[in-house]
Protein backbone atom coordinates (compact mmCIF):
# COMPACT_ATOMS: atom_id res chain seq x y z
CA UNK A 1 0.00 0.00 0.00
CA UNK A 2 1.08 3.78 -0.57
CA UNK A 3 -1.30 5.86 1.95
CA UNK A 4 -0.95 9.06 2.60
CA UNK A 5 -0.84 10.59 5.66
CA UNK A 6 -3.09 14.02 4.62
CA UNK A 7 -2.74 15.85 8.36
CA UNK A 8 0.68 15.75 10.47
CA UNK A 9 2.45 17.48 12.75
CA UNK A 10 5.92 16.09 12.08
CA UNK A 11 7.38 19.58 13.00
CA UNK A 12 6.37 19.02 16.88
CA UNK A 13 8.51 18.98 19.16
CA UNK A 14 7.40 15.29 20.13
CA UNK A 15 8.41 13.84 16.52
CA UNK A 16 10.69 16.35 14.90
CA UNK A 17 13.75 15.20 16.90
CA UNK A 18 13.33 11.60 16.02
CA UNK A 19 12.01 12.48 12.04
CA UNK A 20 14.02 9.63 10.32
CA UNK A 21 12.81 6.76 12.52
CA UNK A 22 9.15 8.42 12.37
CA UNK A 23 9.53 7.98 8.32
CA UNK A 24 10.95 4.73 8.32
CA UNK A 25 8.41 3.14 10.37
CA UNK A 26 5.64 4.73 8.63
CA UNK A 27 6.90 3.36 5.44
CA UNK A 28 7.33 0.48 6.46
CA UNK A 29 3.48 0.34 7.89
CA UNK A 30 2.16 1.55 4.31
CA UNK A 31 1.95 5.23 4.65
CA UNK A 32 4.56 6.84 2.18
CA UNK A 33 3.34 10.36 1.46
CA UNK A 34 2.95 12.95 4.23
CA UNK A 35 1.16 16.60 3.71
CA UNK A 36 2.98 18.30 6.80
CA UNK A 37 0.45 21.02 8.68
CA UNK A 38 1.53 24.65 9.78
CA UNK A 39 -0.18 25.92 12.83
CA UNK A 40 1.03 29.14 13.33
CA UNK A 41 3.84 31.67 12.25
CA UNK A 42 6.64 29.42 13.71
CA UNK A 43 5.52 26.61 12.50
CA UNK A 44 4.66 27.62 8.82
CA UNK A 45 9.11 27.87 7.88
CA UNK A 46 9.42 24.20 9.50
CA UNK A 47 6.73 22.51 7.53
CA UNK A 48 8.38 23.95 4.07
CA UNK A 49 11.36 23.07 5.24
CA UNK A 50 10.82 19.46 6.68
CA UNK A 51 8.90 19.32 2.77
CA UNK A 52 11.90 20.27 0.89
CA UNK A 53 13.87 17.87 2.77
CA UNK A 54 12.23 14.43 2.80
CA UNK A 55 11.04 12.40 -0.50
CA UNK A 56 7.21 12.23 -0.97
CA UNK A 57 6.79 15.18 1.61
CA UNK A 58 4.89 18.07 1.26
CA UNK A 59 3.28 21.26 3.36
CA UNK A 60 0.37 23.19 4.26
CA UNK A 61 0.66 26.11 6.06
CA UNK A 62 -1.80 28.05 7.91
CA UNK A 63 -2.68 29.56 11.00
CA UNK A 64 -4.86 28.02 13.75
CA UNK A 65 -7.51 29.60 15.02
CA UNK A 66 -5.96 29.50 18.20
CA UNK A 67 -3.50 32.17 17.33
CA UNK A 68 -6.25 34.79 15.85
CA UNK A 69 -5.42 36.95 19.26
CA UNK A 70 -1.68 37.18 18.37
CA UNK A 71 -1.88 37.22 14.30
CA UNK A 72 -0.15 40.27 12.76
CA UNK A 73 -0.66 42.15 9.28
CA UNK A 74 3.48 40.81 8.76
CA UNK A 75 2.12 37.01 9.55
CA UNK A 76 -0.29 36.91 6.81
CA UNK A 77 1.85 38.26 4.40
CA UNK A 78 4.79 35.99 5.52
CA UNK A 79 1.88 33.05 4.58
CA UNK A 80 1.19 34.06 1.40
CA UNK A 81 5.07 33.96 0.41
CA UNK A 82 5.77 30.93 2.31
CA UNK A 83 2.42 29.46 0.59
CA UNK A 84 4.20 30.31 -3.30
CA UNK A 85 7.05 27.31 -2.61
CA UNK A 86 6.20 24.52 -4.96
CA UNK A 87 6.43 21.96 -2.12
CA UNK A 88 3.63 23.71 -0.38
CA UNK A 89 -0.10 21.91 -1.88
CA UNK A 90 -2.96 23.53 0.62
CA UNK A 91 -3.30 26.81 3.31
CA UNK A 92 -4.35 25.23 6.94
CA UNK A 93 -5.05 24.35 8.74
CA UNK A 94 -7.37 27.45 9.42
CA UNK A 95 -10.71 27.66 10.60
CA UNK A 96 -12.99 28.39 13.79
CA UNK A 97 -12.46 26.54 17.55
CA UNK A 98 -15.33 28.04 19.47
CA UNK A 99 -14.72 24.54 21.96
CA UNK A 100 -11.81 26.33 23.55
CA UNK A 101 -12.48 29.79 22.70
CA UNK A 102 -8.58 31.38 22.98
CA UNK A 103 -9.38 33.73 20.78
CA UNK A 104 -12.19 35.64 19.92
CA UNK A 105 -14.73 34.54 18.05
CA UNK A 106 -14.91 37.55 15.49
CA UNK A 107 -11.01 37.90 15.24
CA UNK A 108 -11.11 34.09 14.34
CA UNK A 109 -13.73 34.69 11.67
CA UNK A 110 -11.02 37.00 10.58
CA UNK A 111 -8.09 35.30 10.13
CA UNK A 112 -10.18 32.22 8.47
CA UNK A 113 -11.30 35.20 5.97
CA UNK A 114 -7.55 36.34 5.49
CA UNK A 115 -6.48 32.73 4.70
CA UNK A 116 -9.36 31.75 2.37
CA UNK A 117 -8.20 34.90 0.55
CA UNK A 118 -5.03 33.93 0.06
CA UNK A 119 -5.83 30.22 -0.89
CA UNK A 120 -8.29 31.93 -3.89
CA UNK A 121 -5.62 33.86 -4.99
CA UNK A 122 -2.85 31.17 -5.42
CA UNK A 123 -5.50 28.45 -6.81
CA UNK A 124 -5.13 26.42 -3.31
CA UNK A 125 -7.28 23.58 -1.58
CA UNK A 126 -7.77 24.71 1.82
CA UNK A 127 -7.52 22.59 5.06
CA UNK A 128 -10.14 23.74 7.71
CA UNK A 129 -9.95 23.20 10.96
CA UNK A 130 -14.02 23.51 12.84
CA UNK A 131 -14.59 22.64 16.00
CA UNK A 132 -17.76 23.52 17.76
CA UNK A 133 -18.43 26.26 15.38
CA UNK A 134 -19.99 24.56 12.06
CA UNK A 135 -22.63 27.08 11.34
CA UNK A 136 -19.97 29.54 11.61
CA UNK A 137 -17.28 28.05 9.69
CA UNK A 138 -19.86 27.08 6.52
CA UNK A 139 -20.63 30.69 6.78
CA UNK A 140 -17.53 31.84 6.14
CA UNK A 141 -16.68 29.18 3.82
CA UNK A 142 -19.90 30.40 1.73
CA UNK A 143 -18.50 33.94 1.09
CA UNK A 144 -15.49 32.37 -0.76
CA UNK A 145 -16.57 28.65 -1.62
CA UNK A 146 -17.58 30.14 -5.44
CA UNK A 147 -13.47 30.84 -5.86
CA UNK A 148 -12.00 28.12 -3.94
CA UNK A 149 -9.76 25.44 -5.40
CA UNK A 150 -11.17 22.34 -2.94
CA UNK A 151 -12.27 22.16 0.68
CA UNK A 152 -11.98 19.63 3.29
CA UNK A 153 -12.78 19.01 7.03
CA UNK A 154 -10.15 17.84 8.77
CA UNK A 155 -10.24 15.52 11.80
CA UNK A 156 -14.14 15.25 11.85
CA UNK A 157 -15.83 15.62 14.89
CA UNK A 158 -19.52 16.33 13.59
CA UNK A 159 -22.20 13.91 12.47
CA UNK A 160 -24.23 12.33 9.76
CA UNK A 161 -25.91 15.93 9.77
CA UNK A 162 -23.11 17.87 8.98
CA UNK A 163 -21.26 15.39 6.97
CA UNK A 164 -24.49 15.49 4.21
CA UNK A 165 -24.21 19.31 3.98
CA UNK A 166 -20.31 19.22 3.80
CA UNK A 167 -20.75 16.61 0.98
CA UNK A 168 -23.91 18.37 -0.88
CA UNK A 169 -21.34 21.30 -0.95
CA UNK A 170 -18.79 19.06 -2.79
CA UNK A 171 -16.23 19.55 -0.01
CA UNK A 172 -13.91 16.41 1.48
CA UNK A 173 -14.04 15.19 5.04
CA UNK A 174 -10.97 13.82 6.56
CA UNK A 175 -11.08 11.14 9.33
CA UNK A 176 -8.16 10.34 12.31
CA UNK A 177 -8.01 7.70 14.60
CA UNK A 178 -10.91 9.30 16.64
CA UNK A 179 -13.66 7.11 14.63
CA UNK A 180 -11.94 4.10 15.79
CA UNK A 181 -12.75 5.28 19.53
CA UNK A 182 -15.75 3.19 21.41
CA UNK A 183 -17.45 6.53 22.16
CA UNK A 184 -17.38 8.00 18.71
CA UNK A 185 -20.31 6.49 17.38
CA UNK A 186 -21.44 9.81 15.91
CA UNK A 187 -18.75 9.98 13.46
CA UNK A 188 -18.73 6.21 12.57
CA UNK A 189 -22.27 6.91 11.48
CA UNK A 190 -21.37 9.70 9.16
CA UNK A 191 -18.28 8.08 7.92
CA UNK A 192 -20.69 5.08 6.30
CA UNK A 193 -22.08 7.99 4.39
CA UNK A 194 -18.96 9.48 3.08
CA UNK A 195 -17.97 8.07 -0.69
CA UNK A 196 -14.58 7.22 -0.92
CA UNK A 197 -13.61 9.75 -3.54
CA UNK A 198 -14.73 12.37 -0.89
CA UNK A 199 -12.85 10.41 1.80
CA UNK A 200 -9.27 11.45 3.58
CA UNK A 201 -7.08 9.71 6.25
CA UNK A 202 -5.15 11.63 8.50
CA UNK A 203 -2.98 11.07 11.82
CA UNK A 204 -3.38 14.55 13.00
CA UNK A 205 0.26 13.41 14.45
CA UNK A 206 1.62 13.35 17.50
CA UNK A 207 -1.98 13.51 18.69
CA UNK A 208 -5.35 10.86 18.68
CA UNK A 209 -3.44 7.31 18.58
CA UNK A 210 -6.38 5.10 17.02
CA UNK A 211 -7.10 1.82 18.79
CA UNK A 212 -5.65 -0.46 19.55
CA UNK A 213 -2.79 1.61 20.05
CA UNK A 214 -4.70 4.51 22.13
CA UNK A 215 -2.92 4.25 24.80
CA UNK A 216 0.79 4.91 23.02
CA UNK A 217 1.23 8.60 24.26
CA UNK A 218 2.68 9.76 21.11
CA UNK A 219 0.76 8.95 17.43
CA UNK A 220 2.87 8.77 14.25
CA UNK A 221 1.98 8.08 10.32
CA UNK A 222 2.76 4.54 10.94
CA UNK A 223 -0.23 4.06 12.98
CA UNK A 224 -2.80 5.61 10.19
CA UNK A 225 -2.69 1.68 9.03
CA UNK A 226 -5.47 0.81 11.94
CA UNK A 227 -7.66 3.75 10.95
CA UNK A 228 -7.36 2.20 7.16
CA UNK A 229 -8.39 -1.12 8.38
CA UNK A 230 -11.01 0.20 10.37
CA UNK A 231 -12.97 2.26 8.01
CA UNK A 232 -12.13 -0.08 5.11
CA UNK A 233 -13.90 -2.56 7.25
CA UNK A 234 -16.95 -0.18 8.08
CA UNK A 235 -16.73 0.49 4.27
CA UNK A 236 -17.18 -3.39 3.85
CA UNK A 237 -13.90 -2.98 1.32
CA UNK A 238 -11.27 -4.65 0.83
CA UNK A 239 -8.50 -2.81 2.71
CA UNK A 240 -6.44 -2.70 -0.18
CA UNK A 241 -9.13 -1.94 -2.88
CA UNK A 242 -9.99 0.95 0.39
CA UNK A 243 -6.21 1.88 0.42
CA UNK A 244 -6.32 2.28 -3.14
CA UNK A 245 -8.91 4.78 -3.80
CA UNK A 246 -8.39 6.66 -0.78
CA UNK A 247 -5.20 7.32 -2.30
CA UNK A 248 -6.57 8.38 -5.40
CA UNK A 249 -8.75 10.35 -3.61
CA UNK A 250 -5.52 12.76 -1.88
CA UNK A 251 -4.04 12.68 -4.96
CA UNK A 252 -6.81 14.47 -6.74
CA UNK A 253 -7.10 16.78 -3.78
CA UNK A 254 -3.74 17.93 -3.29
CA UNK A 255 -3.15 17.53 -7.23
CA UNK A 256 0.09 15.24 -6.37
CA UNK A 257 1.34 13.57 -9.76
Amino acid sequence: MNLIDTHCHLTFEQLAGDAESVIARSKAAGITSWVVVGTDAKQNPKVVEFAEKFENMYAAVGIHPHYAKDVTTGNITELKKLAQNQKVVAIGETGLDFHYDVSERQSQKQLFANQLKIASELNLPVIVHSRDGFDETMEVLEQFSRNLKKIVFHCFGYSEKEAKIILDKGFYISFTGVVTFKNAEAIKQAAKIVPVDKMMLETDCPYMSPEPMRKQKINEPALMIHTAKYLAELKEMDLTDFAQAITATSKAFFGFA
